[in-house]
Formats: C-alpha cells, structure tokens, sequence
C-alpha cells in the first residue's frame, strides 16, 4: 500500500470514522484497576485503560484519569493507591467496578470482590486479583496541548513501594509468567479486550555488536 493510498486525518479537525481508532491502534494495553481510599477513609475502586509501567529503579507506574475523578481525588489527598492485576476471571468485577456511583459508595461491594488491607500503604487490594502493587504517589500531572493549553486529563505516577504476588505465577525457576495469570487487556471500540496466552508469545533477543 503506498502512503498516498492511506486513510489520512487530523485529530483537531475530526477522525471522520465511526469510533475514533486512537485507543485501538494503540493496543492493547494493560488496565488500571486502582483502588484508593480519600482522607476521610472512603474506598474507590476503578478501572483506567490509559495505564502502564515508566520506570525499572525505582519502579514507577502511572495511570492518566480524563476529568478529576474520585481515584485522583483520593490519590492527591492522601498520597497512596494500588494497582490490582484485572484477570479473565475478574473481568466481569473490574467492568463492574468502572459505574459511576456517588462519592463514597463501595466500588469494591458493588464489583463483588474483597478489600484486603495495604501493609505500606492504607488503600485496600483487591484480594481476589493475583497481582496487587502498593503505590506512594510522585506526580500529579496536569496534561496539555502543544500550545500549552490545559486539558481536562490527570496523569498520576506512583512508586511501587510493596508488591504482593500469587507463587503460582513463578515457575520452577522463579520467573514470573506472564500469561498463567490471564490478564486482560482494553484493545479500543466501546466493548473490546483481548487476553494473553502463550500460544501468541514470541522470543527476541536484543542486538550485541
């Protein structure tokens, strides 16, 4: 296909399309399912499809929130979240978890799953995910345009200060595998997620001179 040939757009002007392709295109990625709890000790529980890892050492995580929703309410007031591992058994609970309720109602109760306690930081997991990482927030980010004009999206970055993680996922070796927790990921369009298995996985080793 030649590049004269390609559907061509540009954002500020329209995509022209039935669902914007930016959030399929780029995919899939990983979800943020955050759970925090607000000064006054209400949970919130909710999941973000613009998340992903930053930082190796030390580990820094990050999750943008279009408007100043509760998890960021939260997460400025108290400095703190976690992240919870959405799987395939716990897709159904982490969809459940996304409704809007009033401020202060359980996302936890309502999604069907169990608040486990932190031990680094005082938001609850999500017990039944495989995966939970404790998180001290480092920035609050307020995202802008390339003309500096602001926009109504947060970006949070937290650092892992504890993680808590299912045995069952290290082999014999102690590696973490990937696919044996069966996570989820959003792929774009209103419905779509794609999960991971081992039949997909490829190997590459990176280039010496």
């Amino acid at each position: 296909m030649s590049r004269e040939s390609r559907y061509y757009y540009e954002p500020a002007a329209g995509h022209g399309l039935p669902h914007d392709p930016l959030n399929a295109i780029v995919g899939p990625r990983p979800i943020g399912w955050i759970s925090s709890r607000s000064a006054a000790g209400l949970r919130n529980l909710a999941p973000y499809s613009f998340f992903n890892c930053f930082n190796y050492r030390p580990p820094i995580i990050g999750f943008a929130s279009t408007g100043w929703k509760d998890s960021v309410a939260n997460i400025v007031e108290t400095g703190e979240f976690v992240w919870n591992l959405a799987t395939r058994p716990l897709a159904e609970a982490m969809n459940n978890s996304s409704i809007t309720l009033p401020r202060g109602e359980d996302e936890f109760a309502f999604a069907g799953v169990t608040p486990l306690p932190g031990r680094r930081v005082k938001a609850e997991r999500v017990a039944e995910s495989p995966v939970n990482f404790e998180c001290r927030l480092t920035q609050c980010i307020q995202l802008q345009t390339a003309a500096e004009e602001q926009v109504e999206t947060w970006l949070i970055l937290g650092e892992v200060v504890a993680v808590h993680l299912d045995p069952a996922l290290l082999d014999e070796h102690g590696v973490y595998q990937t696919a044996a927790a069966e996570p989820i990921l959003r792929a774009g369009g209103p419905t779509a997620y794609y999960g991971i298995s081992e039949q997909h996985r490829f190997d590459l080793a990176r280039p010496t001179r």
